[in-house]
């Protein structure tokens, strides 16, 4: 699995077997403020005046990006599927991307915990520790947080981000001429998530020996791992348009599409995927192109920039054209195809 790093630091000893009905809030807080001592050493960690402690977190970083993430128990992950320290990332991940699709930095994380009075200390740490590590991995620091009783688990992040003088690239600025280029490869979560739903929990340490490909696209849906850094790097080359893929390529090309009141013409053969994408495809009967065109929680990002300033690494699919707003894949109209929608049955 990757992230092997993700550690479960404890701060301030407590017994991991008990519940939190047991130990009680302060002594659960105590232990998860404990957990990011070691933030102040973080690089950039003079952007945080005040931080995990205290009422409140104060920074100072000019210009702020905030977003916010929420991961719902059975909704967004399944205790059977994901380890708590892989949930706890995983939603970092998901909130910072956002920051990186406006090319900002991320500089600090508030972390909501809600959960049941049943739930382990052991399983809280572990999840804490994935948030940290995590965070820490962005050069990030966590800020503080909150925690309430529940009846089922949810994790929400906000991440606050730093554009260090830097214009955000917003949905809206994509221009006839520019050309649509993506970071990384697409569909790899969706294959995971395909073979998770057939397989249940699957043998990770056998297939890892066996090299089998759903080790590999199961382990990136359960924590994907997208360059932060590239949102920055687009920003600087002069990216008009980006968003982060988190619903699935045609979703967030019809966003763009409307935003900027623009056609976007793509090329399906031209979107990249792992090979091991298309190794999952057909031991599944399934089609690799469809989950790369309508997989989301890969994390990459979209971007609408000039041609000759398309970032190193990153994959031309398409062409930006004169409005009105439409998206076409081969020529074809996307109609029929759609990503995740939070609200569908």
């Amino acid at each position: 699995m990757p992230s092997d790093d993700l550690g479960a630091p404890t701060g301030p000893d407590v017994d991991r077997a008990k519940s939190l009905g047991e130990v009680g809030e302060r002594a659960v807080i105590a232990m998860l403020t404990g957990a990011a001592t070691g933030d102040r050493e973080l690089p950039g960690g003079g952007d945080i005046v005040i931080g995990s402690g205290d009422d409140a977190a104060v920074f100072d970083v000019g210009p702020t990006v905030i977003s916010t993430d929420t991961a719902v128990q059975d909704r967004h992950f399944r205790l059977d599927w994901s380890t708590p320290q892989q949930i706890g990332a995983r939603t970092v991940v998901q909130s910072a991307a956002d920051i990186t699709a406006m090319g900002g930095r991320t500089v600090g994380v508030v972390v909501a915990l809600a959960c049941p009075p049943r739930t382990t200390v052991g399983w809280l740490a572990d999840l804490n520790g994935g948030i940290v590590a995590a965070t820490h991995r962005l050069g990030a620091r966590v800020l503080g947080g909150d925690l309430v009783a529940a009846d089922e688990v949810m994790v929400s992040i906000t991440s606050v981000g730093a554009l260090d003088g830097r214009t955000p690239v917003t949905l809206s600025g994509a221009r006839p001429g520019d050309v649509l280029a993506v970071s990384g490869p697409l569909g790899t979560a969706a294959a995971g998530f395909a073979v998770l739903s057939r397989s249940g929990s699957p043998p990770m340490a056998r297939w890892q020996r066996e090299r089998d490909p759903r080790a590999e696209v199961v382990s990136a849906f359960l924590l994907p791992e997208p360059d932060a850094r590239q949102g920055v790097v687009a920003a600087r080359a002069g990216a008009h348009a980006m968003t982060d893929i988190s619903d699935g390529l045609v979703e967030e090309l019809l966003t763009i599409a409307n935003s900027s009141d623009v056609a976007l013409a793509v090329t399906g053969a031209a979107v990249p995927r792992r090979a091991a994408v298309d190794d999952v495809a057909r031991l599944l009967g399934a089609d690799a192109r469809t989950w790369a065109l309508t997989g989301g929680e890969d994390h990459e990002l979209l971007v609408a920039i000039e041609s000759d300033a398309v970032p190193p690494g990153w994959t031309v699919i398409g062409a930006v054209e004169a409005g009105p707003a439409h998206v076409t894949i081969d020529g074809r109209d996307i109609s029929g195809l759609s990503g995740w929608r939070a609200f569908a049955e």
